[in-house]
């Protein structure tokens, strides 16, 4: 589905949606209308917002008046499986034709903490709505799609690509401080222009909320703003107002960065996140390291940030094809790929240089070495260390003749090697 053109929304109602219309969905809702009437239940935030843009929609939320126990209830009637994930807050999952909606009473905050709010529950839409974070995610469509904006400047925001607290911006990250690190995110994914300017003063003021917050929570905004298309200009604003140095005071120069954006725009390649933050940390696998402990990154993602940021000098934009396959050889492909491109973004040389390397790097095919220690054995070396020893050397040179496929000449150089250590003995 293509983004939509901001002048091209509809303000009535939402655009035909497959998810609207599917089993699922009609189901559920047809379940919850049963309990109560059609107009208590709506879908609110994501689902209608990457609608009305043209954008995927991945989870459907849906806002109810009806209680957790009644919608249980509803569900359980119309032989729909519910789910408790977090029924103390009003939310209920329903499982219906293997997809998995989310269903959340209408409440209001009682108490707050800045992570965790006690809910009171209530029918009223506009009280649900005022303590949302966004004025474009208290966005709600009924059944047939038709569209409610319960704080009238919703839609006006998603059109504008303004990124605005609901409200009083200081209140709602007082009720929840991870909204800061939403307010840059959302302003990478949805924003366009400048950032609005009391929502970003007041996320630079309460920027030290964000210290009580989970590692995990940070750690997922943190990589969901690196995933949008361009967060340069986000990056900035949070660098900018001091919340960048408190959600990762790991990073560094933000150049490296800049430029790795440029190079993903230039060759119209999708986002990776993970490489983008390091290249946001910089060639310090200290740092990074710090970073994946601190963030509590998957031992995956640690592996692959650390060795990202471990600089390897033979990486230049002049490299020869058979310096790249030897780099291929001696990384792997994709820890090789992450180091050229980082190298790239904080390099020098022409860019259809390093533009030239990327095929052979993508695309090499990485050969098996053709010498196995029973044929070491089978020239004259006893099992034992010894083996170890020749195939390195035999590997080394195989190496530096670009991976040699010619079976008799890496015999032949085995038998070099062999003599060699005879002579040594």
């Amino acid at each position: 589905m293509a983004p939509r053109s901001p002048e091209d929304l509809a303000p009535e109602r939402l655009p035909p949606q497959p998810w609207l219309s599917h089993p699922a969905t009609k189901a559920v809702m047809a379940a919850l209308a049963s309990a109560a009437g059609p107009e208590d239940s709506r879908f609110v935030g994501g689902c209608v917002r990457n609608a009305l843009l043209g954008l995927p929609v991945t989870d459907i939320d849906i806002a109810t008046r009806l209680t957790p126990e009644a919608v249980k209830a509803a569900l359980g009637g119309a032989k729909i499986a519910a789910v408790p994930t977090g029924e103390a807050h009003g939310t209920i999952t329903a499982i219906s034709h293997g997809r998995a909606l989310e269903i959340t009473t209408l409440r209001r905050d009682v108490e707050t903490d800045g992570r965790h709010a006690v809910v009171a529950f209530t029918s009223d839409w506009q009280v649900d709505a005022e303590r949302r974070d966004f004025r474009l995610n208290a966005l709600y469509a009924d059944a047939e799609g038709r569209l409610f904006d319960p704080t009238g400047q919703g839609l006006a925001d998603l059109k504008a690509g303004a990124i605005v607290f609901v409200g009083d911006p200081e209140q709602r990250i007082a009720e929840d401080a991870l909204r800061i690190l939403r307010f840059f995110r959302f302003q990478a994914w949805y924003g366009r222009g400048p950032p609005h300017p009391a929502s970003l003063a007041a996320c630079g003021r309460l920027k030290e909320l964000m210290l009580g917050l989970s590692v995990e929570r940070v750690a997922k905004e943190l990589l969901g703003l690196m995933a949008a298309d361009d967060p340069r200009p986000s990056l900035r604003a949070m660098a900018a107002a001091g919340v960048l140095s408190l959600a990762l005071p790991e990073s560094g120069d933000p150049a490296r960065f800049e430029q790795l954006v440029a190079i993903k725009t230039d060759l119209a390649i999708e986002a990776d996140p993970l490489l983008r933050l390091a290249a946001l940390i910089g060639p310090d696998p200290a740092k990074a390291q710090a970073a994946s402990t601190r963030l509590k990154l998957s031992n995956a993602q640690s592996a692959r940030l650390v060795e990202a940021t471990r600089v390897d000098p033979a990486i230049a934009s002049w490299m020869s094809p058979k310096a790249v396959r030897q780099g291929l050889w001696r990384h792997g492909a994709a820890a090789f790929r992450d180091k050229l491109m980082l190298a790239w973004a904080g390099g020098d040389g022409a860019a259809m240089q390093w533009r030239a390397l990327l095929p052979i790097a993508e695309s090499w095919p990485r050969p098996v070495f053709p010498l196995t220690g029973a044929e070491v054995m089978a020239a004259g070396v006893p099992e034992g260390p010894r083996v170890g020893r020749v195939l390195a050397e035999v590997e080394a040179w195989w190496i530096d003749s670009d991976f040699t496929s010619d079976k008799l000449s890496i015999i032949e150089r085995l038998k070099a090697v062999v003599q060699g250590l005879g002579r040594e003995a």
